[in-house]
């Protein structure tokens, strides 16, 4: 998979794509992740890359001339199944979308600033919109970086244990289970029997039991279907 973000601030972007996960899907050759300085799509003297919007109101927007000239030079050189746009109006992130774009090849995502972009960029370019929660981030940066790793994660070969993304939350569309490790007594708490007790099968019903318990208690909001 090969992942182009387009942002006014690259800088933001280079620790969260150059460690842990995404760094050894980079390094293993099973994704690419390239970012590109949107300021280098702009004109004249001072690169000017936003302005007052028409009909006045507080708040610069994104012009329209530089996004478009990157779009269009990056799909010079590949079809995107998706151009993405991160912003607070678009479709709710959740683990299926995730699922759905680990497996296209090739994503563009583009990174808002101010009070968005303009309008006609949305109209002409833009085939996904998201949203990664309902409050409003300085820029799409890191909610780019939280969509990518998402993403990236569920490629093949990208995880030692392919199995271990297969059990997430939302996969199911309940919660994980409580997980414990060693040591199984500390100070005056136990880890449940069940888990010492070597029975797999009664281990898997107890964790899909707490699972689901766990659901109904905290975001009952995924069993309503």
């Amino acid at each position: 998979m090969r992942v182009d973000i387009i942002s006014l601030l690259p800088k933001l972007l280079e620790s969260p794509f150059d460690h842990s996960i995404l760094k050894r899907a980079q390094k293993n050759g099973l994704a690419e992740i390239h970012v590109h300085d949107l300021r280098e799509y702009a004109q004249g003297k001072h690169k000017q890359l936003d302005d007052y919007s028409f009909g006045g109101g507080a708040g610069m927007v994104m012009m329209i001339e530089p996004i478009a000239n990157c779009i269009e030079s990056l799909s010079k050189d590949r079809n995107y199944d998706e151009i993405i746009y991160m912003t607070p109006d678009g479709e709710k992130f959740n683990q299926g979308m995730a699922n759905r774009l680990s497996l296209k090849e090739n994503l563009l995502i583009l990174c808002g600033h101010y009070k968005g972009i303009d309008e006609r960029i949305r109209e002409m370019f833009i085939t996904l919109e998201i949203s990664i929660g309902d409050y409003v981030l300085s820029g799409g940066e890191l909610t780019s970086a939280v969509i990518v790793d998402a993403i990236i994660r569920l490629i093949p070969g990208v995880l030692s244990d392919e199995s271990s993304a297969l059990t997430d939350s939302f996969q199911d569309d309940q919660l994980s289970p409580p997980v414990y490790t060693r040591p199984a007594k500390f100070r005056d708490s136990e880890v449940p029997p069940i888990l010492l007790s070597g029975d797999q099968k009664k281990i898997d019903e107890w964790r899909e039991e707490k699972a689901q318990e766990r659901t109904r208690d905290r975001r009952p909001d995924l069993l309503k279907d």
